[in-house]
């Protein structure tokens, strides 16, 4: 065997799972863009102003209309706190941000099932209640003013300029806007954001799949995830996902791709699910945390976040085997077949033309000027 042999394997296997979802990041995106562009958020501080039911409700609503970015997520969440939103409620939209949208669901459903993407748009609420009970029970006013005088501060992290637009004015009615010229160059802006966002994470997300699906023998997954011992493998699971999370450092949709190989290899349902929702506590996200809300409160957001996404990974996965909902039969992840002239094919060719134009559009009214100011940390230019 040749030596590049393997390498190629990997490589194949990666490039075959990005066809596979092109089309559904592509709407995913094309969906966020449109949303972020007719749904206002300068009235953050009046619409969140508590951790009562109704802010609950509309920061989930609010979150589960935006960017699927983590780092976007968390920046957004840090300039509603600025602005004067609960705190709680705040958080309650970065969950919501990250699990509760579009292009996420699209990808399970694509690289694993209709049951994943149900599951997802569960678990998102089921963990935004639990923490907000958690919060409620043993957050304490002190920590949570240290928290926020902390946000006033000036200390950047990242994707601080894709928050700032995000939260800019909207002029016009929503039909208005999306049936003008001005409004598509900004979804045009708005598109190619998000790619820039998240390229790096797909990027990642598929090699690394590609990989351990290549090289990675199903035996050692199947002993790490105690296949074959039902019980046990759903508790061991559902604790294990979220540290898999954080020592793959991989987020938002990236992760989707590395949840096909741990399901592949025989890891739970609902150790998929608690896997997705661990991309709020990798690395740099900590550390984030740490920046924007002080040390003490990044470990007592780690702390919650882990019990949170565990406890709702367990629930998920307890009710859809009451409802007789688990996948059965054999356990397919990464495509290793060829690319064929099927509707991945065609809706692939379709949304590679709408990506075009739309970069196309945004090449030519500004948009690197604006992406060059974003990466700076400072976005001077909102949408009009």
């Amino acid at each position: 065997m040749n030596i590049l042999d393997p390498i190629r394997h990997a490589l194949g296997m990666a490039f075959v799972m990005f066809w596979d979802i092109f089309w559904g990041l592509s709407l995913g995106f094309l969906f966020s863009a449109i949303i972020e562009e007719i749904v206002s958020k300068d009235e953050m501080s009046r619409l969140l102003p508590d951790s009562g039911p109704r802010s609950i409700a509309i920061a989930s609503g609010l979150g589960a209309a935006s960017s699927s970015c983590s780092y976007a997520a968390v920046a957004m969440a840090r300039s509603m706190v600025r602005k004067g939103a609960d705190f709680t409620a705040a958080m309650a939209f970065q969950f919501a941000a990250t699990n509760l949208v579009l292009e996420l669901g699209l990808l399970l459903v694509v690289l694993l099932g209709w049951q994943f993407g149900v599951a997802e748009f569960i678990g998102g609420p089921i963990m935004i209640i639990l923490l907000v009970l958690i919060f409620r029970w043993t957050l304490k006013p002190p920590q949570t003013e240290a928290a926020i005088i902390q946000a006033k501060r000036n200390v950047q992290g990242s994707m601080e300029g894709h928050a700032q637009m995000a939260m800019g004015k909207h002029e016009g009615n929503w039909r208005d806007r999306l049936g003008s010229r001005q409004g598509w160059i900004a979804i045009s802006h708005g598109f190619v954001m998000n790619w820039a966002m998240l390229w790096k994470d797909i990027l990642v997300g598929v090699l690394v799949a590609g990989a351990l699906g290549a090289w990675v023998p199903d035996g050692v997954w199947q002993s790490l995830f105690f296949a074959g011992h039902p019980l046990a493998a759903s508790i061991w699971g559902a604790f294990l996902g979220p540290l898999i999370a954080i020592a793959s450092f991989t987020c938002s949709v990236g992760n989707v791709p590395f949840a096909s190989v741990l399901w592949k290899g025989g890891i739970s349902f609902g150790g998929v699910i608690a896997f997705i929702f661990g991309d709020l506590i990798i690395p740099p996200i900590l550390n984030i945390y740490r920046k924007y809300y002080g040390g003490r409160m990044s470990v007592y957001l780690l702390a919650t976040f882990y019990l949170v996404m565990v406890a709702a990974a367990l629930m998920v996965e307890g009710l859809f085997a009451l409802l007789h909902l688990l996948p059965q039969g054999p356990r397919h992840g990464l495509t290793e077949g060829g690319i064929s002239l099927n509707y991945t094919t065609v809706l692939n060719i379709l949304f590679g033309a709408l990506a075009l134009g739309l970069y196309v559009a945004y090449a030519r009214t500004g948009g690197p000027q604006m992406m060059r100011e974003m990466e700076g940390g400072h976005c001077a230019h909102h949408r009009r």
